[in-house]
């Protein structure tokens, strides 16, 4: 972080600012591009994607420019990019390819058409920063391959959970600590909150009925978590995590010993807890020496040491993430290899044969992260591959759904992804190769070898 500024003030120097297309303009991306049209030393928007391109001039407008240029072809995207205009499109393969963009931000929180705009970007070596929990837990294993072949960064944000538990937690181990929990603060968790009871709050925040039922139902919570297990090789303790309730962060050291988190370090969160946000790192030291510092600090008296950071600040901070991988080929957090964790599709309530799941903040199913050996052996369903399966039979509420409970929808790209995600990793024994490494193929991101269980 404390380079950045630096790297960008020669980019913006030089005349070569990093140029950024964004796609998806809901909260989050209308969010993005107001912070990049300020505009951002050394980094300049470049063009805004999303469905409706009504939406996508919004976010031209709230950010203070009018006019943009609507783009349907290539070669009109890449003339309004060279020419220095806003430019606005529906298609988000066009952001993916234009020769102007040095990389993407993908915001829309889908799967299906974002893993499209996802491997085009990377097959044209654009770097890629997504701010999409969902794609990066159900295939992001993959995609750090494909990017790592081709040498582009493929990274999930900073200023989001997951990005700020891999900051905090690099500097745990930075200062000779050993992190061996890591976790968000969560204020409320209800599994059965629908779009219908989310629909209030959304309209008066300006956000998504569905994308907000998500958070509330702790889908998102558990698709986040997923993200730093996959970075870190960290587990979860039960599926689900335990969610211990805490009145401080500080607390969560009362639910867990050294021993249980030495034998095996955990993913988790405490719910309620201040300071009400952000995320915590444990680390453990159990030097008598530096112990004695530690409690001069007031950091408690160990060998466990809680850090957390109360700072959720994801619009402001993704272009950062953007300038690390083109300046200095840094992930903020992804795959180190094969997954770790998968969240799982669950029953929402008693759901009956013939209907079809509604995915992720839906009113049929809720998503909770699981082991990935459990989920293979019990060939459960991702969440983020639930939308539009149709039920074979009756699934009681609060059980898991399997692949042998459902008949995908024919002809979806991210089912075959993820075949071959499951192929290349743990191929005909189900057993993870783990030589596959994907981090250590990238130039510029060291594996976090001490973080390995």
């Amino acid at each position: 972080m404390i380079l950045l500024d630096k790297a960008l003030a020669q980019r913006e120097a030089d005349g070569r600012p990093i140029r950024i297309g964004v796609v998806g303009a809901g909260f989050m991306g209308r969010g993005i591009v107001q912070q990049l049209r300020t505009p951002l030393t050394g980094m300049r928007l470049a063009a805004v994607a999303n469905r409706h391109i009504e939406t996508a001039a919004r976010a031209y407008a709230e950010a203070g420019s009018i006019d943009p240029v609507v783009c349907n072809t290539q070669a009109e995207m890449d003339a309004a990019i060279a020419a220095d205009k806003p430019a606005i499109t529906n298609n988000p393969l066009l952001i993916s390819r234009a020769a102007g963009v040095d990389a993407i931000i993908e915001c829309t929180g889908h799967v299906e058409s974002s893993l499209k705009t996802v491997l085009a970007a990377i097959e044209a070596r654009k770097h890629v920063v997504l701010m999409n929990a969902e794609l990066d837990a159900t295939l992001g294993p993959l995609l750090q391959v494909r990017a790592a072949e081709v040498g582009v960064v493929l990274s999930n944000c900073d200023g989001d959970e997951p990005g700020i538990v891999l900051n905090l937690l690099r500097f745990v181990q930075s200062i000779g600590y050993r992190p061996v929990m890591a976790g968000n603060l969560k204020g409320f968790l209800d599994r059965y909150r629908t779009e219908e009871t989310q629909r209030g709050f959304a309209e008066k925040t300006g956000q998504n009925a569905k994308m907000c039922a998500a958070y509330a139902d702790g889908t998102k919570l558990c698709l986040e978590a997923c993200l730093v297990a996959n970075a870190t090789g960290f587990k979860v303790g039960r599926r689900g995590m335990f969610g211990p309730k805490c009145d401080h962060v500080n607390d969560v050291l009362i639910h867990f010993t050294p021993e249980q988190l030495l034998a095996q370090p955990l993913v988790d969160y405490v719910l309620g807890a201040q300071p009400g946000a952000g995320v915590f790192v444990v680390g453990y030291n159990d030097e008598p020496a530096k112990q004695h510092y530690m409690r001069y600090l007031k950091m408690g008296d160990g060998p466990l040491y809680v850090f957390y950071n109360p700072h959720v600040l994801p619009h402001l901070e993704a272009p950062l993430t953007v300038a690390r991988a083109v300046l200095f080929g840094d992930a903020a957090i992804a795959p180190r290899g094969a997954p770790v964790c998968d969240v799982v599709t669950i029953a929402k309530r008693d759901v009956k044969a013939g209907e079809k799941l509604d995915g992720l903040g839906g009113n049929l199913c809720y998503g909770r992260i699981e082991n990935i050996e459990t989920s293979r052996a019990e060939q459960l369903l991702p969440i983020g591959l639930s939308s539009d399966c149709k039920l074979l039979r009756d699934i009681p509420k609060d059980t898991a759904i399997s692949y042998r409970d459902i008949e995908l929808p024919a002809g979806r790209l991210s089912d075959q992804i993820r075949a071959e995600q499951d192929a290349y990793f743990f191929g005909s024994a189900g057993q993870a190769t783990t030589a596959k490494s994907t981090t250590s193929l990238r130039n510029g991101v060291r594996p976090i070898e001490s973080v390995r269980p």
